[in-house]
């Protein structure tokens, strides 16, 4: 996940800082010189940084902070702030036209996810606005570009609007465009072609769509595994274009998150969407406040409700509220609990959202392998319906029975069973209001057996590797 580096040694920064009940010049001086080499590392821009470290110790070194009870906190909130207004203050929403169509052109180098995005933007207006979009296919020149856009109209029954590769990008743009007024859509999407670099041919062909179309948005697809380059990508689709906005790609990857702290300050332009993962779904508004928190280890419940609000049904969290109330809850509730929490994403990416658990050492290298939801599910499915609703049937025999039909060993299937009947227990338990707070939130439904089974793995390799230390030590010593 991206920021992990920078989170890590603004953390170091801030716990010199925390240490002290009054802090001097110097030590505020030795915190910036740390913040401005985590800065630099995760490659956000070096006048951004300059800048950023200027206003953070002005505001640090003022009698307000160094006189005040919790010096520490009120940097960590001075930094924070900075933090966001860097980022550009609050989220920037699409331009909607006065009347439909509205027009959202799509920019953007190859390899930055361009197409797909298209695919994810229409997903997130169709869920959120109800709308009806139309895709044009812009890109004659990408091999496969076109039937790219096809596959995925089709998985998200979204029309598209193509000429194949031989006409004229500007001439698809004006026939979709007649196509989208006749049929009454209300959003219009352009796929426009991409090059491995800006060159003249690619922003005079744009120029000619963008004053074809005259786009409510310009949107660049920018691509935040390429670091500083992501930013003079934005700055040069920018001075040639006028773009309204950025789509910042692959967020979740191997990145240092300098783009995102970088393009808003270097073109002026918002961050209006990330994207996060390959799925359709996986597009996330924008938020610098929310963006901020994470950076600096404070969680992102908000982005955390979101997410549980989209990937759960209303209807299915009562039903499952009222079973737990009853204690009825049964494992075909909890094969539904491990598809809901799925959809919304690693468990390791949903536990540092919430406060306190991003700098948690305990659960830093926690990871929840996807094939162990496999296997879970994999036992669940071998047993019979009255088993799945009745846990109460699986005596000795039956597990046997269900461990060779899952593939798994028996001690597996034990253990997800004796973890199953906790949570269930704990569950009720908060039913009756017995657990408040974090407690609540970390011990129930999914979650709760998903980051038990976390903890006790870590558990059980750290005893192993103590077992090898000794063994090692004694051989030494030997």
């Amino acid at each position: 996940m991206a920021f992990e580096g920078l989170s890590e040694r603004l953390q170091k920064a801030f716990s010199g800082l925390r240490r002290k009940g009054k802090v001097s010049e110097s030590d505020i001086r030795d915190a910036m010189r740390e913040i401005r080499l985590a800065l630099l590392e995760a490659d956000v821009n070096f006048d951004v940084v300059k800048t950023f470290i200027k206003n953070v110790r002005t505001k640090a070194l003022g009698a307000e902070v160094l006189e005040s009870l919790t010096p520490s906190q009120q940097i960590i909130k001075i930094v924070n702030d900075e933090l966001v207004k860097t980022m550009g203050e609050a989220a920037v929403p699409l331009n909607k036209a006065p009347h439909i169509p509205t027009v959202i052109m799509m920019a953007g180098l190859q390899g930055a996810g361009k197409t797909t995005t298209v695919g994810k933007l229409s997903k997130y207006l169709m869920d959120n606005d109800s709308a009806r979009p139309l895709l044009i296919a812009a890109d004659v020149y990408r091999p496969a570009a076109i039937d790219q856009l096809q596959t995925i109209g089709k998985q998200l029954n979204v029309p598209v609007f193509e000429m194949g590769t031989d006409v004229d990008p500007v001439e698809i743009v004006r026939q979709g465009l007649a196509t989208a007024k006749e049929n009454k859509n209300d959003y219009v999407l352009i796929d426009t072609a991409g090059r491995l670099q800006i060159d003249e041919k690619l922003m005079n062909e744009l120029k000619n769509i963008k004053e074809l179309a005259h786009p409510n948005d310009i949107l660049l697809v920018d691509d935040a595994m390429t670091g500083q380059a992501a930013v003079d990508v934005a700055k040069g689709f920018n001075e040639q274009l006028d773009i309204t906005g950025v789509v910042l790609t692959k967020l979740d990857g191997d990145t240092r998150g300098g783009a995102a702290l970088s393009i808003r300050a270097v073109t002026g332009k918002p961050i209006k969407f990330i994207g996060q993962g390959e799925k359709m779904d996986a597009l996330d508004v924008f938020y610098p406040d929310r963006m901020a928190n994470r950076i600096l280890g404070m969680g992102d419940m908000l982005t955390l409700i979101d997410k549980a609000q989209k990937n759960y049904d209303e209807k299915q969290a009562m039903e499952m509220a009222e079973k737990i109330r009853e204690n009825s809850f049964d494992f075909n509730d909890f094969l539904d609990q491990m598809d809901q929490i799925s959809k919304m994403g690693p468990l390791e990416d949903i536990m540092k959202m919430i406060p306190g658990m991003a700098n948690n050492k305990a659960l830093a290298n926690v990871k929840m392998d996807p094939k162990d939801i496999a296997h879970m599910k994999a036992i669940v499915y071998s047993m019979t319906p009255q088993e799945r609703e009745d846990p109460d049937l699986l005596n000795p025999s039956r597990r046997r029975r269900l461990a060779a039909g899952s593939g798994r060993p028996v001690v597996e299937v034990n253990r997800m069973i004796k973890q199953f009947n906790q949570s269930k227990q704990m569950m009720n338990q908060m039913s009756k209001g017995n657990m408040k707070g974090l407690d609540g939130l970390m011990g129930g439904g999914v979650s709760g057996k998903l980051g038990k089974m976390a903890m006790n793995s870590m558990v059980r390799k750290q005893k192993k590797n103590k077992k090898r230390r000794l063994k090692n030590a004694k051989r030494f010593h030997s």
